[in-house]
């Protein structure tokens, strides 16, 4: 059994050479929606999208461009030198140095699914609408991605109940022998869908659950053209599952 388009009319296409500007825009999308969700302060530049968080939360950075002015970039030190705690940006375009400011990098790709059918996922996977699944996708997200700098666990300040009411925004969990075991959050953005926080518990992994989520994130994705960007270790899931890899992405984070 699969999923349909929604729409009789033609699927909105993306090509692979366009999938970094995707991305980028809906990353900041995604990040902009959590730092509401959060109320931190937001910054827009042609360049880049800044969410200028508090210690825990720390800075995100989203590159929107191949190449950044002067201005932007003395700026984008300014936020980095000043910020309140750790600091991450996004580059999908693989073009922006940011060694000079002490921090780290490495590379993932940019991967495009086009609009098709989705397979039905082996597990119980549902759209995050009560308190309880929200924070249960919040802690597996936290565990599963060794967010240390949200531990102690405080509910709602990773995923904040707000988040899941923010336009195109969806948090997705599955569970394995009745308890949560995976989670995700799915966007939506100008026709375009991606994924961030793909994540298992580790007393569930290496069953299934990683598959679970996407095919339930995507169920209601298949007729769009989604995005994102893959670890190494998420990146055969993904081929399965109809992503090729368009180009490299930098990440950096502080030290």
């Amino acid at each position: 059994m699969t999923t349909q388009p929604a729409s009789t009319d033609r699927p909105p296409s993306v090509a692979l050479a366009e999938a970094p500007t995707r991305q980028a825009r809906n990353s900041a999308a995604f990040w902009t929606a959590t730092g509401r969700a959060r109320g931190h302060e937001i910054i827009r530049r042609p360049g880049f999208v800044a969410v200028d968080g508090d210690a825990r939360a720390g800075l995100r950075v989203l590159i929107q461009e191949p190449t950044l002015d002067p201005r932007e970039l003395a700026e984008l030190g300014e936020l980095v030198r000043r910020a309140a705690g750790p600091v991450n940006a996004e580059d999908p375009f693989n073009s922006t140095d940011l060694s000079h400011l002490g921090m780290r990098g490495w590379q993932m790709p940019v991967m495009l699914r086009p609009p098709g059918p989705v397979g039905q996922p082996a597990l119980e996977v549902v759209r995050a609408r009560r308190p309880e699944d929200l924070q249960a996708a919040e802690r597996i997200v936290i565990e599963g991605f060794e967010l240390t700098g949200f531990e102690p666990y405080h509910p709602g300040e990773l995923f904040p109940t707000s988040l899941i009411e923010q336009p195109g925004v969806d948090v997705f969990v599955a569970t394995c022998e009745g308890e949560p075991a995976g989670a995700g959050v799915s966007v939506v953005d100008d026709g375009v869908g991606s994924h961030y926080w793909i994540g298992t518990s580790p007393a569930f992994r290496s069953r299934g659950v990683g598959r679970a989520v996407m095919l339930g994130a995507l169920a209601h994705l298949a007729h769009l053209p989604v995005t994102l960007t893959a670890s190494k270790l998420g990146r055969p899931l993904y081929e399965s599952l109809g992503y090729t890899a368009a180009a490299p992405s930098t990440w950096w984070a502080s030290r």
